[in-house]
């Protein structure tokens, strides 16, 4: 049986099944993760764009675009709504997809949830296996056939599967579809760090919203009839199929997940933890540093990395950016950075005193792990981390009361505190499998966010 057809009767079973009971309280998390970051981004300049095509491309319909009391089809809420989790990359990630499967899964269940009843359970389960199925197929990703590590390379992989689940479409459907988003995902061969463009400071970011509507897409052709190469994960020299089914159905790979407590790259993040480590320990002033050594694996030093951004996306992508941000306004200015920190001499003169290179042992490790050693040299004396992995990692996890706190803090001055309350209970309220008061949150109106 091709990969394709095993993992469509393995979406199928999760479906039918419920969700493991393993994976309730991640995916709680994971949904007020998103959430949040929704709620927060979607004020940003390439969200307020999807907003203003969306129209002239899917047409108006009943599915939330979310916090602005519009709607859209399907496709064109969960574009909308993917755009705005994904603008401040503050969304949750996968260590060995190495991308973002969260934002595509939760906006696709979300939006399916508000058109179709379902029995309980079944909102989560998509969740469930939507991430499962994306980060195994991320996972397995041969660089060698597939040069690009883009996220939007597998996210409608992910909405198939989630789409498939929370629909009760049979294997036969769900394995064309895999097949058709397969093929049409979008390329992603310039953009980022993994691509051949150095200009990362743009609106495009991974793709994740344009592949989740490709997904879609491919989910609705193939329920109609369309076919799609089904063989297309059979193949060695693009992936690797032990890799795919290992542990089907034993291990959930949402359990895998990292939450960030920064609006940056998660490359970025072991560096900021250890940094925020030495000023604590040590008391240091910003005024005391002369440099700050980073090493850390190779992945990092792609960035973009300028020490002088034009825009937060560029921000976003600076490891010596964000640090010299964290140590000059403190950490929580990354929850998410404002324009307050761009052209500020005194941020950019302590990003100049940044320098990374590549701790071979460190590099080794990635992308299972992301680890950095900081040193800091003030002019009386030179103080140096220990090797660390960043805050929210799988062994050292966000709990609840900390994405709350989260959740909390990124959407100050977007949402009010009432409704903050609003969306934290009900979040909780998924647990026994009622999603409407979710849903009811989503669709009211909290800011002009066409004007904006």
């Amino acid at each position: 049986m091709l990969i394709s057809q095993l993992l469509a009767r393995h979406i199928a079973d999760v479906a039918q099944q419920g969700p493991p009971p393993e994976t309730t309280d991640t995916a709680l998390r994971l949904v007020l993760d998103v959430v949040g970051a929704g709620a927060a981004g979607a004020i940003c300049n390439g969200p307020r764009a999807a907003r203003r095509s969306v129209g002239a491309v899917f047409g108006a319909g009943d599915a939330p675009i979310w916090f602005c009391g519009t709607g859209s089809t399907v496709s064109g809420a969960v574009l909308c709504n993917v755009a705005a989790s994904c603008a401040l990359d503050v969304d949750d990630g996968h260590r060995a997809a190495r991308g973002h499967p969260g934002a595509a899964v939760v906006a696709t269940a979300l939006a399916l949830a508000q058109l179709h009843d379902h029995p309980a359970g079944r909102f989560l389960a998509a969740i469930v296996a939507g991430y499962d199925v994306g980060v195994r197929i991320a996972a397995a990703q041969n660089p060698a056939g597939i040069a690009t590590r883009q996220s939007g390379r597998w996210a409608g992989l992910a909405c198939v599967a989630t789409a498939a689940a929370f629909l009760g479409h049979g294997p036969g459907v769900i394995s064309q579809a895999l097949s058709i988003a397969g093929v049409l995902a979008p390329n992603q061969q310039a953009n980022g760090s993994s691509g051949y463009a150095l200009l990362t400071g743009n609106d495009v970011k991974e793709g994740i919203a344009w592949s989740s509507v490709t997904g879609l897409m491919a989910l609705e052709l193939a329920s109609n009839g369309h076919t799609g190469p089904e063989d297309f994960l059979d193949h060695p020299s693009f992936y690797n199929g032990e890799s795919i089914l290992s542990e089907l159905g034993n291990r959930w790979e949402v359990n895998g997940l990292y939450l960030k407590p920064y609006a940056c790259c998660r490359y970025i993040h072991p560096a900021l933890d250890r940094l925020c480590d030495l000023v604590n320990q040590h008391d240091i002033a910003v005024d005391d540093v002369c440099k700050i050594e980073v090493e850390t694996f190779a992945w990092a030093t792609k960035l973009g990395n300028r020490t002088n951004p034009d825009n937060l996306i560029e921000v976003q992508y600076s490891l010596p950016y964000c640090l010299a941000v964290a140590i000059v306004d403190g950490p929580k200015a990354l929850l998410p950075p404002r324009l307050d920190c761009l052209g500020r001499p005194d941020i950019e003169a302590v990003a100049e005193k940044v320098t990374i290179s590549v701790r071979d042992d460190i590099d080794a490790l990635f992308p299972s792990e992301t680890l950095a050693i900081v040193s800091v040299e003030t002019s009386t004396t030179r103080v140096t981390s220990t090797i660390g992995a960043p805050f929210g990692d799988p062994r050292c996890p966000m709990l609840w009361p900390d994405v709350e706190e989260k959740f909390r803090m990124l959407t100050r001055g977007v949402l009010a505190t009432q409704q903050q309350q609003q969306i934290v209970d009900a979040v909780l309220a998924l647990a026994s499998g009622d999603v409407s008061p979710l849903l009811i949150a989503l669709k009211s109106t909290t800011f002009d966010a066409h004007s904006q």
